[in-house]
C-alpha cells in the first residue's frame, strides 16, 4: 500500500503514522506492536541485517528508516538477536511485510516486533523521508499504530514537539546489564549454532553499555575469556576481577552524559596501564577520558557500506588502507579537540569525521565503527585480534 508520503490530512486505510516535531504527518500501514512511542527518526542504508539492526541496543529511542525496500521478507529468528529484545522502538519501511521466504525463519518479522514492543509503518516514501532527514537533520517524532486508524493527532504533535531529543540524555542504565555474567557463546556456524568459548586466559572484563552481543563473540574468536559487567561497575570492582584487558562498549545516548560516572573509572584504568578497546560509545568515552570532546552529528551514520581510511604513524606500509565498515552513531569525537597524547587512527571518507583513536604511551585504542557487524565482511575483524594480541 503506497501512501502520501508528506500529508496532514489522514489517508484511506491508513493504520499508522509518524509525526514529526514540525506538525509533519507522514502516513503508512503500521504493524507490529500497537500504541505510540516517541523518539529520533534516522535511516540505516543496510540491505540485509534488519533484525540485528533492531536489536541493537544503540539504536535505543531511535525509529530506524531501512533504505532497503524489502524488509521483514526473510522473517526473524531467535539467533540472530544482537541484544534480549532492547534496540530500536521501531521502524519505517517501503514495502509491506510479506511471508518470510527464509529456512532459519522462526516467526515472522510483524510478529516479532509485536512481541517485542516495536512498532512499525510500512508503505512510506522512504526516500523522501531519508533525502529530508539529509538536508535537515534527525528529527524527533512519535510514531503510532492504531489498527483502527484512530489517532488522538494533537496529542502526537504535542508530544512530538515537547520531547528533549537525545543530547544530553544518559540512555544506558535501560540498557546495561543488571549483574556480572561470565560469557561463553562463540561464533556462529550453520547447522551447529553457536560454539562455546573455552579459553581462561587471557581475561577480558567488558563494561555494557548497551553492547552487542556479537562483539563478545568475537572476543572469544580471538582468544579471551570475557566476563560482562553493568555500566556502573566502579574501577576497585573491575580491577578485583583482576583483567589482562578492559573492553568498553557500544550504547544508546549522549556520551558527555553517560560519561559523568563513566569517564572517572576509564581514567583509572588508563592511569593503571590497563589495556583498553573501545567501539561507539565505549570509543567515544575513551576520547572523553584523553580529554577530547564530543558532538552530536547533523545526520549521523548508520549502515554497512561507510569507508573509513587509516591514518597516522602506526599503520606504516597499511597507511592509507581503506575499510568498509558498518557503523550506528549520531554523536562523534571531535577531531579538533584532541590533545597531543591522542594519535587520529581512521577517518570517514564520507565527511572526514574521526573514527579512530589511539592513546600515545598506553595500549589503548577505539574505533568508531562496528568491526563485529563483519562488514567487508572481514575488514575489521583484525582489531579484535590486535587487543588480544596486547594482553599476552
Amino acid at each position: 500500500m503506497a501512501l502520501s508520503a508528506f500529508s496532514h490530512a489522514q489517508p484511506k486505510g491508513a493504520t499508522g503514522v509518524l509525526v514529526l516535531a514540525d506538525g509533519t504527518c507522514i502516513w503508512g500501514k503500521g504493524f507490529g506492536s500497537t500504541g505510540s512511542a516517541v523518539g529520533e527518526v534516522c535511516f540505516n542504508t543496510a540491505m540485509t541485517g534488519y533484525q540485528e539492526v533492531m536489536t541493537d541496543p544503540s539504536y535505543d529511542s531511535q525509529f530506524v528508516t531501512f533504505t532497503f525496500p524489502h524488509i521483514g521478507n526473510v522473517g526473524a529468528n531467535e539467533e540472530d538477536h544482537e541484544s534480549r529484545g532492547l534496540g530500536a522502538v521501531g521502524c519505517i519501511v517501503r514495502q509491506e511485510v510479506t511471508p518470510h521466504s527464509n529456512f532459519r525463519a522462526q516467526s515472522e518479522f510483524v510478529d516479532w516486533m509485536r512481541e517485542h514492543g516495536k512498532i512499525g509503518l510500512s508503505g512510506v516514501d522512504t526516500r523522501a523521508l531519508t533525502r529530508r532527514i539529509r538536508l535537515l537533520g534527525a528529527p524527533n517524532a512519535v510514531i503510532a499504530h492504531n489498527p483502527r486508524g484512530q489517532f488522538d493527532m494533537k496529542a502526537l504533535k504535542q508530544q512530538a514537539a515537547e520531547w528533549s531529543g537525545l543530547e544530553g540524555l544518559d540512555l544506558v542504565p535501560a540498557v546495561t546489564r543488571a549483574e556480572q555474567e561470565d560469557w561463553r557463546g562463540g561464533h556462529w556456524q550453520l547447522g551447529f549454532g553457536y560454539t562455546e568459548g573455552r579459553a581462561d586466559k587471557p581475561h577480558v572484563v567488558a563494561i555494557d553499555y548497551g553492547a552487542k552481543d556479537n562483539i563478545f563473540r568475537n572476543l572469544v574468536k580471538a582468544g579471551a575469556k570475557v566476563t560482562v559487567v553493568p555500566a556502573r561497575t566502579t574501577l576497585e570492582q573491575v580491577l578485583s576481577l583482576k583483567p589482562d584487558g578492559v573492553f568498553l562498549s557500544n550504547g544508546p545516548g549522549d556520551p558527555a552524559a553517560t560519561g559523568q560516572y563513566a569517564v572517572p573509572v576509564i581514567k583509572g584504568l588508563l592511569d593503571a596501564d590497563i589495556p583498553l578497546f573501545g567501539i561507539c560509545l565505549g570509543h567515544q568515552m575513551l576520547g572523553l577520558a584523553a580529554g577530547a570532546k564530543t558532538a552530536k552529528m547533523f545526520q549521523g551514520h548508520r549502515g554497512a557500506n561507510h569507508p573509513v581510511q587509516r591514518v597516522g604513524s602506526e599503520w606504516g606500509a597499511s597507511e592509507g588502507l581503506v575499510e568498509i565498515t558498518s557503523m550506528n552513531h549520531g554523536f562523534a569525537v571531535d577531531a579538533d579537540t584532541l590533545p597531543d597524547t591522542v594519535e587520529q587512527t581512521h577517518v570517514s571518507l564520507f565527511d572526514g569525521t574521526n573514527c579512530g583513536i589511539s592513546i600515545k604511551g598506553k595500549k589503548a585504542f577505539g574505533v568508531q565503527y562496528h568491526p563485529e557487524a563483519s562488514p567487508g565482511p572481514q575488514d575489521s575483524f583484525y582489531l579484535f585480534e590486535k587487543f588480544v594480541g596486547m594482553l599476552a
